[in-house]
């Protein structure tokens, strides 16, 4: 019977160092957790980034507004008859002197 206790006190020892330091335990568990964390972060900001992107190329097939902001915005177009006027504040004044 002391043999049997000493064998099963050994085999638990060995399971216990398996689990907390051996290959896929608790160390490595939450190594991949961390690491699952951060990669549904990530994929969540990339989604939230689509779904923006989604929604501007259907503003820009569905709107003419959208189009008309971005050739105003990012191109400096005007509209026939308008006339565009450029305000330079007191920072460039200080710059140009």
């Amino acid at each position: 019977m002391r043999i049997f206790a000493v064998a099963l006190m050994v085999l638990l020892g060995i399971l216990q160092y398996t689990l907390w330091f051996g290959k896929n335990g608790v160390s490595d568990y939450q190594k991949v957790s961390s690491e699952i964390a951060a990669q549904e972060k990530a994929n969540a900001n990339l989604h939230e980034r689509n779904q923006e992107m989604f929604a501007e190329i259907d503003d820009l097939r569905k709107g003419k507004d959208a189009i008309e902001e971005r050739a105003r915005h990012e191109l400096g177009l005007v509209k026939k008859g308008e006339t565009f006027y450029r305000i330079i504040g007191d920072e460039n004044k200080e710059e140009a002197q």
